[in-house]
């Protein structure tokens, strides 16, 4: 990652100060929550795609990408508000969730100011073309969390419709920010398509990756068993199931379904999954989207920026946390 942000570390430092400026506002406590939010940045894992997508076709930054990367970040965060109210989480990267600190209807209205500043940030500035693109990735993320929520119900999600799930609810964000990058540079459909689908690629292993934190290993780290506490049905689950014994089987959905909050029934599951090598499965099915996605950006010149993006794309599949 050192190597990655010392190729765009202008770029990212004067993103972080166009990204404040974007989410000022004229009411007080909205800029308290704004200077909480900016404060607490993630790893940036998407501005970054964004930079590099667009560097990848032209050695200069325009304002354009600049508008780009904010909007992706505003939408992110947006969604993450949105999503801590949902989820009734307190937590975040760590930190107070903006629903634990102010309440659930301020963060549902911080969430909806964040969306508006996008909108406008693009529309203000005719970035239409943009604009569509991450309007997209916001109708593929609603439709793939709801999704989720009606398969989940019966847990009977099949391989496929993880992969669909997945496709729009994580991986749609992460394709519109490589496309959105690409875009401001190239203003070519073709190249925005072709890095539309690495940024897609890209962003199923980085799911898939973060599913397997669930399970860990001495690779990953130590086992977490969230997602089925919270009924999620992840690879590793559904693989189990799908090549366990019917008694197995049976054992493994009782325990998710009635006994989901024992965390001796919770290990007992992650021990079946692990024996039932739906971790090493899970892994194998994660560098083939890593794989995929370095063949479609191998198609184009090799340069520093290249090896950057190719080293981010590694680092979302060998990251430990």
């Amino acid at each position: 990652m050192d190597d990655i942000k010392h190729l765009i570390g202008k770029e990212l430092q004067d993103f972080e100060s166009k990204f404040a400026d974007s989410v000022k506002s004229h009411v007080p406590l909205l800029d308290r929550i704004m200077h909480y939010i900016v404060k607490r940045k993630g790893k940036q894992i998407r501005p970054m795609f964004v930079l590099l997508s667009a560097k990848l076709f032209s050695d200069n930054i325009q304002e354009s990408t600049y508008r780009a990367a904010a909007l992706v970040e505003l939408l992110h965060t947006a969604t993450l508000v949105h999503d801590d109210v949902v989820d009734d989480a307190n937590e975040r990267r760590g930190l107070f969730s903006i629903n634990a600190l102010w309440k659930n209807k301020i963060a549902v209205l911080v969430g909806d100011y964040l969306l508006s500043k996008g909108l406008l940030l693009s529309l203000n500035n005719n970035d239409f073309r943009t604009l569509q693109i991450l309007s997209e990735a916001v109708k593929e993320m609603s439709e793939g969390e709801l999704l989720q929520i009606e398969k989940t119900r019966k847990l009977n999600i099949k391989e496929d419709i993880y992969f669909e799930i997945i496709r729009r609810k994580t991986a749609s964000l992460l394709a519109s920010a490589c496309a959105a990058g690409a875009w401001s540079s190239s203003n070519d459909d073709h190249t925005t398509e072709q890095m539309r689908l690495f940024g897609e690629k890209v962003g199923i292993a980085f799911q898939i990756k973060d599913d397997l934190f669930d399970y860990g290993s001495a690779k990953i780290g130590k086992p977490t068993g969230i997602d089925i506490r919270e009924k999620k049905m992840t690879l590793p689950l559904i693989y189990t199931l799908e090549h366990a014994s019917t008694e197995v089987r049976r054992k493994i959905i009782n325990i998710v379904k009635n006994h989901n909050t024992e965390k001796d029934r919770v290990e007992e599951v992650i021990r079946l999954v692990k024996a039932s090598g739906g971790i090493d499965y899970t892994r194998q099915k994660m560098f083939e989207y890593r794989d995929e996605a370095l063949t479609i950006l191998n198609k184009f010149p090799e340069n520093a920026v290249r090896n950057g993006l190719e080293s981010l794309v590694r680092f979302t599949t060998d990251r430990t946390f």
